[in-house]
């Protein structure tokens, strides 16, 4: 009531003689004002054009009202010993030698006896004899860490996704991931809150979404990445309510990110008709901000959840059919490990070049060789 200026730093403190005078800016013909810790002009009231006039005259100095502003932003701004260390060791997605949290929880949701029902196919195709390679035939299947296949991956990243929901210690979610509160179809099952899916009907939802927007096996690594790091960000569990739209966060983020030819948003919508381009937005920059907007994925980690998800399909004899090395692909695979080499023979050449220092016999030349021959 009684128009006072005071600054938002130091209450009833240091400074308030000159800092209580210069508090106003001279705002333009449109009426906005700016408001630092007082009384607010941008509605009218006595505190208008004419007070700023009154405190700069009274004040006798030259001092402006920028001044004060630095004073209190220097004075705001935190130390750099004062903040917070990140816990980077006990992040999976961001330190490459911590364990991803679904090989954890797939082990002791065994330990609880929660087994996985497989399929008819799966369990005539089980064997009980593993074939393993010999010096005459290398037996392999059809997936590398940097070519892996779809189908497979799909495989194991929905059956990570199934074990975090078997293993979830909480039933609540929060409400942007709340199903019956942003429903993907028509019609929800009033107990989607209570009854664990299954395997299969989570590899049908993924596989529904990589096939219709022409995903690859690389994004589907990626969005395991991004769901265990929005549940160690935020402290979220993956609930039987809410795990489809976490896992749909996931994916919008990872094509965006991996994909040269991001899928659109309304592309989704597409794909999910029951689903607005708002919501859908919506739950992008939510997910964004419980991240932290960090969607920088090393390529360490990406290589560990790769060997991770490998050993979570053994463990659960998940069947990935071995093929023997035929001469056409042994030929393949050792052409592209040769280019590995060039590139990187080229690449140590270079840098040695720029710092000058003495070269090793093999680093001379970039060229792939049989043999070296040492001369003395």
């Amino acid at each position: 009531m009684g128009n006072k200026q005071s600054c938002c730093v130091y209450p009833g403190g240091r400074n308030s003689g000159r800092s209580s005078n210069t508090h106003r800016n001279n705002n333009n013909a449109s009426g906005g004002g700016v408001l630092h810790g007082g009384a607010d002009t941008r509605n009218g009231g006595s505190g208008g054009h004419n007070d700023y006039h009154r405190s700069a005259n009274s004040s006798g100095t030259g001092d402006t009202a920028s001044s004060v502003g630095e004073e209190c932003t220097n004075t705001n701004l935190q130390h750099i010993s004062e903040r917070e260390h990140d816990d980077l060791d006990q992040d999976p997605s961001l330190h490459p030698t911590a364990g991803p949290m679904f090989l954890a929880k797939a082990r002791q949701a065994r330990r609880n006896g929660i087994v996985r029902r497989r399929s008819r196919s799966e369990l005539d195709n089980c064997r009980t004899l593993k074939k393993s390679s010999s010096c005459s035939t290398i037996y392999l299947d059809d997936s590398t860490v940097s070519q892996p296949n779809l189908k497979n991956t799909i495989k194991c990243v929905t059956l990570a996704i199934y074990y975090h929901i078997c293993d979830s210690e909480s039933k609540n979610t929060l409400d942007i991931f709340d199903e019956m509160l942003h429903p993907l179809s028509e019609t929800v099952n009033p107990d989607y809150d209570k009854t664990l899916p299954e395997h299969r009907h989570i590899y049908k939802f993924v596989r529904t979404l990589f096939n219709a927007a022409q995903l690859t096996a690389e994004c589907a690594i990626i969005t395991l990445v991004y769901l265990e790091r929005l549940l160690t960000y935020a402290e979220l569990d993956m609930t039987p309510g809410g795990w489809k739209r976490i896992v749909l966060g996931a994916i919008i983020l990872a094509s965006k990110v991996w994909d040269d030819q991001a899928v659109w948003n309304v592309d989704y919508c597409q794909i999910l008709r029951d689903i607005s381009v708002d919501d859908m937005n919506e739950l992008e920059r939510q997910y964004l901000v419980m991240v932290q907007f960090n969607i920088n994925v090393p390529a360490s980690v990406y290589a560990k959840y790769y060997f991770s998800l490998r050993t979570l399909a053994e463990e659960n004899e998940l069947i990935f059919p071995a093929e023997p090395l035929s001469k056409e692909r042994a030929h393949k695979l050792e052409a592209m490990s040769r280019d590995c080499e060039d590139r990187y023979a080229a690449m140590l050449l270079q840098n040695n070049s720029l710092n000058k220092k003495w070269n090793s016999l093999d680093n001379v030349n970039a060229n792939h060789r049989r043999s070296v021959a040492i001369l003395s």
